[in-house]
């Protein structure tokens, strides 16, 4: 007799992964024999900066690393990201108590969850927003209070409206800037008033800070910790992935209130046994060391912008120019829904692009490209889409 494994309850809660459904598309595309240039996924093309690789060659090398390491992280490497912090934000922070290394930033967001809600607390969510902080509210039990991010709000949310919808039961804000997906920046007199919301609240606010690093035109995106008051109520969450063009290595961190982080590292000492000690000598040597390798990424992703953004302009499409991040958020013409314009791109003109909807609600009616592509091949999807009709 065959076995049937039937998944847990709340698994069912969860949407498919979004990028399935699209490599799905991709991959008959690619049957029919179809060039694709994807801008569907935001990995960077760019590699890893060689003085990094070229460290991890030497740090793997010590028998030290290749034992346990610290479930909080080497202390040297966190000493880097308070030195990093003091440096770039002028933000000062413990790093014993007031720093803790992850396996990637994903990791922390999906765990945070788990250490603060309770099964049938609510934790706002921004809507459109990164799939995880769905994902880690239903996998902790919680319930999502989805919050809207609109264009004619400047993709912010409306911390007004939410007064009024925020209950005793709402414990914890996912906050993410610069924005992915529509790439929307904020000062740090936003995150003033996010403070106060959650002092009023009694919320813990976590905010995914991944792309501050890769901003355009003078722009420099703030921390959370910026604002006054930030560490008594939340936490921001960090990356090597993005600024050093290391998604594979997969180390990030989590810095600000002790007590929160405290209730992560819970988490994660049961959960995960952390982050490879040789990957943590990389980011203290990325952290600490020479940035050119920064800016002449920041250089390139610019060009880039600029070639797509003018490109789909050209093409009487309508675009939110970033100043930040290496997404575009691009307005679905007349007539068509974000699923069927990306299935549009792929089927007539091979580009993979991510529909709005998989972000959530209020994601519908755009679609979201990355810069993740070389300028000529970016300059080649405009060629294809003023081809099309649309």
């Amino acid at each position: 007799m065959e076995q049937k494994f039937q998944r847990a309850k709340r698994t069912e809660a969860i949407p498919p992964y979004l990028f399935f459904r699209i490599d799905q598309l991709k991959r008959e595309a690619i049957a029919r024999g179809i060039d694709i240039i994807n801008l569907g996924i935001g990995d960077p093309d760019l590699p890893t900066p060689k003085h990094l690789i070229d460290k991890l060659a030497v740090a793997a090398n010590n028998p030290l690393y290749h034992q346990y390491p610290p479930y909080e992280g080497f202390l040297t490497f966190r000493e880097a990201v308070a030195q990093w912090y003091k440096t770039r934000f002028n933000v000062d922070l413990d790093p014993k108590t007031e720093v803790i290394t992850l396996i990637g930033s994903k990791e922390g967001i999906g765990h945070i969850p788990l250490a603060f809600i309770n099964p049938g607390e609510k934790v706002l969510i921004p809507d459109p927003g990164y799939p995880v902080y769905l994902s880690g509210t239903i996998f902790a039990g919680g319930k999502p209070q989805f919050y809207a991010l609109k264009k004619r709000n400047g993709f912010l949310p409306n911390l007004s409206t939410l007064e009024k919808k925020v209950c005793p039961k709402t414990k914890l804000m996912f906050l993410n800037y610069p924005n992915n997906p529509t790439g929307a920046t904020v000062t740090v007199s936003f995150f003033e008033q996010v403070v106060e919301f959650a002092k009023r609240h009694n919320l813990i606010i976590c905010h995914d800070a991944a792309y501050t690093e890769i901003s355009f035109d003078g722009y420099q995106p703030p921390s959370f910790l910026q604002a006054k008051g930030a560490k008594e109520v939340g936490i921001e969450f960090h990356s090597l992935s993005k600024t050093f063009n290391m998604t594979g290595w997969r180390i990030g961190f989590a810095v600000g209130n002790p007590e929160i982080l405290s209730g992560l590292l819970f988490i994660k000492s049961n959960l995960d046994s952390g982050v490879f000690g040789a990957i943590q000598e990389v980011g203290i040597a990325a952290l600490t060391g020479d940035m050119r390798s920064v800016q002449e990424m920041r250089e390139i992703y610019q060009r880039r912008r600029d070639v797509l953004v003018s490109g789909l302009e050209s093409c009487g499409i309508k675009v939110n120019k970033p100043l930040a991040g290496f997404y575009v958020w691009v307005a679905v013409p007349q007539g068509y829904t974000s699923m069927e314009f990306t299935e549009k791109l792929i089927q007539e003109a091979g580009i993979v692009t991510t529909p709005g909807i998989g972000f959530g609600q209020y994601g519908e009616g755009y679609i979201r490209m990355t810069l993740t592509t070389a300028e000529s091949r970016l300059a080649e999807a405009v060629d294809r889409i003023a081809k099309i009709k649309i």
